[in-house]
């Protein structure tokens, strides 16, 4: 949906990485000029399974998040050569 209508692509990404090192990184993988990168951490939640045993409680991790805008008329061909 997102990139239908706003040309913009999500990733997760390392924890650690910052918005300049995404850009890079976007752009040298797949040869498009990125406008801009907004980040957001999403937080873990608690997962709960029922066994034979009991109620088994988990906990899924948290991740990092990147919302990538590319320039007008560009856009990412994740399938093109398949």
């Amino acid at each position: 949906m997102l990139s239908d209508k706003r040309n913009q692509y999500s990733f997760v990404v390392n924890k650690g990485a910052n918005k300049i090192e995404i850009r890079k990184a976007v752009e040298a993988m797949y040869q498009v000029t990125v406008e801009s990168v907004n980040t957001l951490v999403m937080p873990g939640k608690e997962k709960n399974r029922s066994t034979r045993s009991g109620l088994i409680r988990g906990r899924k991790p948290a991740f990092k998040k990147a919302v990538v805008t590319l320039i007008a008329g560009e856009e990412i061909d994740f399938f093109g050569d398949i």
